[in-house]
């Protein structure tokens, strides 16, 4: 009987350490706000694997090269990798836009911005290039575009001023609307469907160590994996992703969450497949790319 139940228990922990091999183990960072979304479920059940960091210091996780894994804006890894200052390679996108146009004038309509003053954040990023391009692409022709430094910024802007015609991100747009219903919004991403016939536009990636990737390629793909789950949540279980990404302090409070990841356009797609909507991006203002559209080592699995 006691060889048995010595047996039995070395079964076990031989099954517990299969097990355990079979789980990627990985090191991963990611600005905090909306991109951690794609991560969020996963993150607070192992949050000594992830760090989040503010967005403006990303470009010090490339360099760093801790991570085997970066959430970050597509251009901005692009650009890096371009640069020969980083090898990352993109393996995904995560993120699809999730910049506003809004407004609390009564009966406000994309038509308002026509020969009106609109005030974007973010100047010479991707976001504002992007919200221009859809503006101009559909037939709208503001007086003057002016730029405030964040979303936050403009968000005080949107519930201080009862005429101003701002763009804004998720969550920044959700937390304001709970505080004024007369605000009227419009989403980016329709007009930018409605000029490139794409739903979104490659906003934010999930970025892996090229060292990592040679080394573990196994493990990678599980993690792959596990972020594409995690990325699904984000519309089949939006009460989980609000619950960890507020336990994260992702995100402020369970009623703004559950609101704003529905307009956070959160969706897993591969590299490879994402390609040519990452080019389009690219095409609307390839400075921010670096000057061209990303090369064929750029992309994670790239033959």
């Amino acid at each position: 009987m006691k060889k048995l139940m010595i047996l039995l228990t070395a079964l076990l922990l031989l099954v517990s350490c299969t097990a355990c091999a079979q789980t990627p183990v990985m090191k991963v960072s990611s600005p905090a706000g909306a991109p951690g979304l794609a991560l969020a479920t996963l993150a607070v059940t192992n949050p000594e694997n992830y760090t989040f960091v503010a967005a403006e210091t990303i470009s010090a996780e490339f360099a760093g090269q801790h991570a085997d894994f970066i959430v970050a804006p597509i251009n901005a890894g692009a650009k890096l990798f371009k640069m020969g200052k980083s090898t990352y390679q993109l393996a995904a996108v995560v993120s699809w836009g999730n910049l506003f146009i809004a407004s609390q004038r009564e009966n406000f309509t994309l038509e308002d911005l026509n020969g009106a003053v609109v005030t974007l954040f973010g100047e010479s990023t991707i976001n504002a290039s992007v919200t221009n391009y859809a503006m101009t692409a559909n037939g709208y022709t503001p007086a003057a575009v002016e730029y405030l430094a964040s979303a936050a910024n403009t968000q005080s802007l949107l519930l201080s001023d009862a005429e101003a015609i701002v763009v804004t991100a998720e969550p920044a747009l959700t937390a304001a609307k709970m505080k004024n219903d007369k605000i009227t919004a419009y989403s980016v991403n329709e007009l930018y469907k409605a000029a490139t016939g794409y739903d979104g536009y490659t906003q934010a990636g999930l970025f892996v160590k090229a060292e990592t990737a040679a080394n573990q390629p196994e493990a990678v793909e599980a993690f792959l994996l596990q972020v594409q789950e995690a990325c699904d949540k984000n519309t089949t279980d939006i009460a989980a992703v609000a619950e960890a990404a507020v336990t994260l302090e992702l995100l402020p409070n369970q009623m703004v969450a559950t609101n704003a990841i529905p307009g956070c356009a959160i969706r897993f797609m591969r590299a490879q497949e994402a390609r040519e909507q990452v080019e389009i991006t690219a095409n609307v203002d390839l400075t921010q790319f670096g000057g061209a559209v990303p090369a064929d080592e750029f992309y994670y699995g790239a033959q």
